[in-house]
């Protein structure tokens, strides 16, 4: 499933792929189930979207200067995509992106998507300047050295996060203010 949101997007948000009872269904990632509220309600308080859910495609959800997409574009089984099945995504990871060429920060929702925005870079640089991979962790903010140059890391908002106090409001959006300081600083 292709991402959505602003092509003028500075802010580029990575998840896993699409939800199997909520994007499967609906036709829009982060839409149409818990996840995507909690994602939209942090959004919205950041100035990213216009509402703070994500009911259906026809919602009138609109997104401003921000772009989302996800690195597997089928639901996965048991929301574990193989590696085989992330690298075969890559090329529409890859297109995407190229349409989004004002991209300032990306935020990676979970490990899945940050590791796998990682592979994305790592594709892109000649063998000798791929340095280490670095750790994913909540709030973690990695100097890119191609593409955007900002990645900030955060736990994804599954229920399995939200329900047990993992990922919280007021985490998300913290991670949300430091992408748009950096948006706002960069212009």
């Amino acid at each position: 499933m292709a991402g959505f949101g602003d092509p003028r997007a500075r802010l580029l948000l990575v998840g896993l792929a699409p939800a199997a009872h909520g994007a499967n269904r609906t036709g829009r990632v982060f839409t149409g189930d818990g996840s995507g509220d909690f994602l939209m309600s942090a959004l919205q308080r950041n100035g990213f979207a216009n509402i703070g859910t994500s009911r259906s495609i026809d919602d009138g959800l609109a997104l401003d200067d921000a772009y989302i997409l996800s690195v597997v574009r089928c639901a996965p089984p048991d929301n574990k995509p193989l590696p085989v099945e992330i690298a075969r995504c890559r090329p529409h990871l890859t297109a995407e992106l190229a349409a989004l060429p004002r991209l300032r920060v990306v935020v990676a929702l979970g490990k899945i998507g940050f590791d796998g925005y990682l592979a994305h870079l790592a594709a892109l640089l000649p063998a000798g300047r791929v340095r280490p991979r670095p750790a994913f962790a909540h709030g973690c903010e990695v100097a890119l050295p191609v593409g955007p140059p900002v990645l900030l890391g955060a736990y994804h908002p599954s229920r399995q996060n939200t329900n047990t106090g993992k990922l919280t409001p007021a985490m998300l959006e913290s991670v949300f203010r430091r992408a748009r300081t950096i948006i706002d600083s960069t212009d």
